[in-house]
């Protein structure tokens, strides 16, 4: 029992490492793809003096950037951390962890690869915890990161955080309905499974995303809108709000935010992986039992995971930003009607192929 719990808190420090990790170079990847857009170089000169003065190596990982990260999470560590004296001080600090927190919780039901036992044949998940609700859990802690905002917003006791927060808020309204019905085809598709494991299984020979285009279409617009993306950056909109939610924060507080941020972009990329291209699957290929294909099962994840982070960037870098009606008029006049219609025609799809069945 004990040796049983200590090997999940070991699982569980080693994903929240590998996360935290993916989301200090996803700030990497971003700043180089916007430098690559910009016709610009973007961070090439970070090194750490005992890495760096090595001879070709250290200055090819310079050039590359990849000391970055650890400079920057040292320097939200050590910058100056005022408390405003405007603020509501308990909520001002709570905010950033309440947003913080959800991104990191979510991944705990996400599974991110398997492992074939070589005598049996079966096939087990590698994930913290397999819930047959595993989508639902997922649903319901993600929706938790907007109170982060929100009370970030509004205990800030600004009026541009202030709006930031209520944009937030509205806008996950807006197109959380769309994104929940967006998915219901995906599970009736698989015969009312909640089980994300069993969910990629059944993706072997087609991924989901070609059956259904329009269900994965309708969630990637509605994930954008939900992690606060371009163009969906209504909470942020420095143009208009400076900031938003995030005008009063500086130093750690704003890096929690920073990093809530990217977790939720790693883990939603991870979510429309498992959902519409396989999960750590290929079609018409069957990877090696043992510790072998639990292996490239995680690396064929990942790398799915950061096309579609990249795709999150290049969007970021190449769309301007919506205005905040053209957010309200996608978000209820245009996918939440396409994402009903969808629902019923899939509905209606499923139920024939049954009784021809």
């Amino acid at each position: 029992m004990v040796t049983d719990t200590l090997g999940l808190v070991l699982k569980a420090f080693i994903v929240i490492g590998a996360v935290m990790t993916m989301a200090g170079y996803a700030v990497l990847l971003e700043r180089k793809v916007a430098a690559r857009v910009q016709g610009r170089p973007g961070p090439n000169r970070t090194q750490i003096p005992i890495l760096g003065s090595i001879p070709v190596i250290g200055t090819f990982l310079t050039r590359l950037g990849v000391f970055q990260p650890a400079a920057d999470g040292l320097k939200f560590l050590f910058k100056e951390d005022p408390l405003p004296g405007h603020v509501n001080k308990f909520y001002y600090v709570l905010a950033p962890m309440v947003a913080f927190i959800p991104a990191m919780l979510t991944m705990t039901v996400l599974p991110f690869g398997a492992v074939t036992d070589p005598v049996s044949g079966a096939t087990s998940p590698i994930v913290l915890a397999d819930l047959d609700i595993g989508i639902l859990f997922i649903l319901a802690v993600s929706s938790l990161g907007v109170y982060g905002i929100i009370l970030g917003g509004w205990a800030s006791n600004s009026k541009y955080p202030f709006l930031g927060g209520v944009r937030a808020s509205a806008q996950m309204i807006s197109y959380e309905i769309a994104l929940g019905l967006s998915i219901l085809p995906v599970f009736l598709w698989f015969g009312g499974t909640l089980n994300l494991s069993n969910v990629v299984l059944g993706q072997s020979q087609v991924w989901t995303a070609v059956v259904q285009p329009v269900s994965a279409l309708i969630f990637l617009i509605a994930l954008f809108a939900e992690t606060n993306r371009l163009p969906f950056d209504m909470p942020e909109s420095e143009t208009d709000l400076v900031a938003g939610y995030n005008t009063e924060y500086g130093a750690f507080k704003f890096g929690l935010f920073f990093v809530g941020e990217y977790t939720h972009i790693i883990i939603g990329s991870g979510v429309f992986v498992v959902l519409f291209l396989g999960g750590w699957t290929l079609p018409f290929i069957t990877l090696p039992a043992g510790t072998a294909g639990a292996v490239l099962s995680v690396l064929i994840f990942l790398a799915k995971v950061f096309v579609i982070v990249f795709f999150f960037m290049w969007i970021r870098w190449t769309l301007p930003r919506f205005r905040y009606d053209q957010v309200m008029n996608l978000g209820w006049n245009k996918l939440l009607p396409l994402a009903v219609a969808n629902l019923v025609f899939y509905a209606v799809v499923i139920a024939v192929i049954e009784q021809l069945n």
